[in-house]
């Protein structure tokens, strides 16, 4: 088996003018020199036969070459065996920037030369650096940072981006040392896919389009959410919903870890401290107030003759099998038996329990831990080489067996599919089977959050980065590995905010909420057995809290339509600078910031003690979210030193951008009540465009069939004195439905000498009145430049979200 293919949304061959390079490579004759290349595709394939024969991808528009097997050094040559295959490419080291190849943690983004990345799904936590974890994602962006080679005009500048992907399921070890890449893979078959970008937005639109599209997440999930392994009891958790409340800090989710069950066991109930009543009417309460409910699940189930989700499964015959009977592992209930997702049954079988225990206690997500698979026991191998392959990957960094806290490489799936070949798939196929279950029994957007991942999961599920811990390392090794994530087609991720592992400390979780409230998934975890780190038990934390979590809910249409960008094309949420500002080659190295959406740069305090921080400013006019009067201006990129306070994190927005908020609130469903607040960021020129999408934040598509949604795009133009604000509607009938409103624009980064003379909010379609309201012009700020801006608000309006309006500030130079 080893090429999933089966499993992974790919599209089948459509006509050539559509097909991406990487799927029309096959088959050539074996010419001296082969060439194939599509009319409308920049990639050129070429295919040389040498012994061993060659190939190599290139851009026709600029003759670099991506890709290039070609090689002197026999370690280099291209093998293929049964259980060994290599494939390996140069590299042109000072051009090229490598990003992806995970899960692992790392401490930066940019891979760094002269390192072994292992691919093979493992529980080990995510607190130890450079060893393969719980995904496998083999695949990489390659920002140039010129063009190279010669051929064809139109020359590649910085910036010019493509990715590579080989799917395949199977173990590896992956070099890189800077002038090449090389594949070492224990199985399977080369499948090799290129993305020709060439931005690194239009990469991920591609790759996206090949694995499938991330899946859509609920409007609450995007709020504040709570964990910790330990809760003791019901009173525990309500203790914790009253510690928020009380601390008036957001809390859309609370979860329980593994505390809840009786014994461990999957589907049930402690009866002692988590009895069935007492927990119904703690969800009850959780849904009265607009807050949210989601549980731990495990794969393997207790081999236990009582238990009805054990019956059943026999019943069915769907557990893994080693030497034709269910193979017998252990995990925290003791002695279990694991599902196998390839059987046909598998997923009815699932889906029924999911159904009895929803039936029980109405929970609202699901989290699926465990699954890469995690074993604790490592059985002995049997006399084969699947168990004992002649290579050995650098499992764990210290070569691993890979049966080693697993289900052995001889256990077997159905259709007779060796778990060598499949073990990577398992977190992916477990996510599947999850999200198709909740849909059934709930009607509604899924919420699942999943450890082990692979290529595609995004379809289905969430992630977090697994068990870091309560270090200033951890804190910023964060960040690469959510940025990796969005690569990977799962932008829904985050970390364990204050750390999961170890005792935090009241300065390191103060830091950590202010980074952590913008993540994509943000939600406080902690261990068993270390101090308990809810945010509102020191006041310099819940301080920190009210302030980064306020402004993260008034962004939660912004939040919201950046999921609605990532389900139509890929994009990722949180990314990397070079996303927005490929062409600054100043970019490639920055881990220490990121981006949300394409204009919103968050700078994070990594470091304990700090008073300033160091941040790079792209070129733009940057603006401080937390107060407007404070700036950034830049023509070509610099680093600049910040002052951060004990509770103050920069985040800037850039010119050029339009956001569109809400209120502050202590759940999403209050904050979606208030008004809207249009932040209108203008470039150099005056102009500056955005968008905001609104449906019920649960129908399971996003933007599907019929009409119960609402896309909002805004503009604004600057034409001789003139600001203009307008909007354009698709499907407006929602929006008005909702009567929501804009109540006020701000904006910002006009020139200072602006005054407003007067304003004109009538000429609107369909001849709607724009109440003009106050009227207030601030000149405040300086900005590095010496630039000074001037903020101006329009308060006092009350246009229809749902209508399309054009407000017009008349400006007079003083």
């Amino acid at each position: 088996m080893g090429s999933p293919h089966d499993l992974i949304p790919r599209r089948s061959l459509s006509p050539p003018h559509r097909a991406l390079a990487g799927q029309t490579l096959t088959p050539l004759p074996l010419l001296r020199r082969s060439r194939c290349r599509l009319s409308s595709s920049d990639l050129v394939f070429v295919l040389r036969n040498t012994t061993p024969f060659s190939f190599a991808v290139s851009r026709r528009s600029s003759g670099d070459v991506l890709f290039d097997t070609s090689a002197s050094d026999p370690s280099a040559f291209l093998v293929f065996k049964d259980q060994y295959l290599q494939l390996s490419s140069s590299l042109p080291p000072r051009r090229s920037s490598l990003y992806g190849i995970g899960e692992h943690t790392k401490p930066s983004l940019r891979l760094q030369p002269n390192q072994t990345l292992t691919l093979w799904n493992a529980d080990i936590e995510s607190l130890n650096l450079d060893v393969n974890l719980y995904g496998s994602h083999p695949f990489y962006m390659d920002v140039r940072s010129s063009a190279g080679g010669g051929g064809g005009g139109g020359g590649a500048g910085p910036g010019t981006t493509h990715g590579v992907l080989l799917l395949n399921s199977n173990g590896m070890d992956v070099v890189y040392t800077g002038d090449r890449i090389t594949y070492k893979v224990i199985g399977g078959v080369l499948d090799l896919y290129f993305f020709p970008g060439r931005s690194p937005e239009a990469v991920m639109e591609q790759y996206t389009e090949l694995i499938g599209r991330p899946t859509p997440m609920p409007y609450w999930s995007f709020g504040f959410h709570q964990c910790r392994y330990g809760y003791k009891n019901v009173a525990d958790l309500e203790g914790v919903v009253a510690g928020y409340a009380k601390a008036h800090i957001p809390l859309e989710v609370m979860w329980t870890d593994i505390d809840y069950m009786d014994a461990y066991k999957d589907f049930t109930l402690d009866p002692i401290n988590f009895p069935v009543e007492k927990m119904k009417e703690f969800v009850s309460s959780l849904h009265k107030n607009g807050q949210k409910y989601v549980l731990i699940l495990d794969p393997g189930i207790s081999v236990n003759e009582t238990y009805g989700t054990y019956i059943r499964g026999m019943q069915a015959d769907i557990f893994i099998k080693r030497e034709g009977v269910p193979y017998l592992g252990v995990a925290w209930p003791g002695p279990v038996y694991f599902p196998d997702f390839l059987h046909p049954s598998s997923e009815s079988y699932w889906g029924g329990e999911i159904k009895r225990f929803h039936d029980v206690l109405p929970f609202d997500g699901l989290w699926i831990d465990m699954n890469e698979l995690s074993n604790f026991i490592t059985s002995p191998p049997l006399p084969s080489t699947l168990d004992n392959p002649p290579y050995k990957i650098n499992n764990s960094g210290v070569h691993l067996t890979i049966n080693f806290n697993t289900t052995p490489a001889t256990s077997y799936h159905f259709g007779n599919i060796s778990d060598y070949n499949a073990h990577n798939l398992y977190g992916l196929l477990e996510a599947r089977a999850t999200n198709k279950a909740l849909v059934n029994v709930t009607g509604k957007r899924p919420f699942i959050l999943a450890r082990s991942t692979f290529v595609s999961s995004g379809k289905h599920t969430a992630h977090w980065t697994g068990d870091n811990a309560a270090t200033w390392n951890d804190l910023a090794y964060s960040i690469p590995a959510i940025l990796n994530f969005g690569l990977f087609g799962i932008p829904m991720v985050g970390a364990d905010i204050c750390g999961f592992a170890h005792d935090t400390t009241e300065e390191l979780c103060n830091r950590w909420i202010q980074l952590g409230a913008f993540y994509p998934f943000a939600r406080d975890h902690s261990e068993k057995g270390t101090i308990r780190r809810e945010l509102y038990l020191w006041e310099s934390v819940a301080t920190s809290a009210r302030k980064v979590l306020g402004l993260r809910y008034r962004l939660l249409p912004y939040l919201y339509t950046l999921m609605y960008e990532a389900n139509r094309k890929g994009m990722p949420i949180a990314r990397p600078l070079f996303f927005s500002f490929p062409e600054d080659k100043m970019t490639y190295d920055i881990h220490s910031q990121f981006l949300i959406g394409k204009g919103v740069m968050v700078t994070p305090v990594l470091k304990s003690g700090a008073q300033t921080v160091d941040a790079y400013f792209p070129s733009g006019n940057w603006f401080d979210l937390f107060n407007y009067s404070n700036s950034v201006s830049t023509a070509s990129g610099m680093n600049v030193m910040l002052d951060v306070p004990p509770d103050h994190p920069h985040l800037h927005v850039r010119g050029g951008n339009i956001l569109a908020m809400q209120g502050e609130a202590m759940t999403t469903e209050a904050a979606r009540k208030t008004p809207f607040e249009l932040l209108v960021v203008v470039d150099g020129n005056g102009n500056s465009s955005g968008q905001v999408f609104l449906d019920d934040g649960e129908d399971v598509e996003m933007g599907g069939e019929g009409n119960k949604w609402t896309l909002v795009k805004f503009y604004c133009e600057k034409t001789g004195n003139d600001v203009t604000v307008r909007s354009e509607v698709v499907n407006g009938e929602f929006a008005l439905m909702e009567k929501w409103v804009i109540d006020k624009v701000t904006i910002l980064g006009l020139r200072k000498g602006t005054r407003m003379a007067r304003l004109r909010g009538h000429e609107l379609y369909d001849d709607v009145e724009a109440k003009s309201g106050q009227r207030t012009v601030k000149t405040v700020g300086k900005s590095s430049e010496g630039e000074e801006f001037v903020i101006v608000k329009v308060s006092g309006l009350s246009l229809l979200l749902g209508k399309e309006f054009k407000l017009k500030v008349k400006l007079s130079q003083s």
